[in-house]
């Protein structure tokens, strides 16, 4: 038999549990690199970029930093989308849950 009562309890403790792996997901630094670490980005579970190192080697031609910089940008993100989904897939057991945003947040 359906128990419509076991079920809300049950989203609402995923519910939960999925603010917390957001927290914890705010608080987990990931880097990207490139250019072997002539540039490094940092950011956050959220994709919320926090910094760019930038070497002095790597100033000598414009186009050239730009292009490791977005290349930087791009690892960093890929790693943090990455972590979240299996964050994510921990919480939900995997299950695609329909309306849900993709993630990350």
């Amino acid at each position: 038999m359906f128990d419509l009562q076991k079920m809300m309890k049950q989203a609402q403790q995923m519910q939960t549990r999925m603010q917390e792996v957001q927290d914890e997901l705010a608080a987990i630094d990931v880097e990207g690199t490139a250019g072997g670490g002539a540039v490094t980005v940092v950011c956050n579970g959220k994709m919320e970029f926090k910094s760019i190192k930038i070497s002095p080697d790597a100033t000598g031609e414009t186009e050239m930093l730009e292009d490791l910089i977005l290349t930087a940008l791009k690892d960093a993100s890929d790693k943090s989308t990455k972590m979240t989904e299996e964050k994510m897939k921990a919480v939900t057991g995997g299950m695609n849950i329909p309306g849900m945003p993709k993630l990350p947040f």
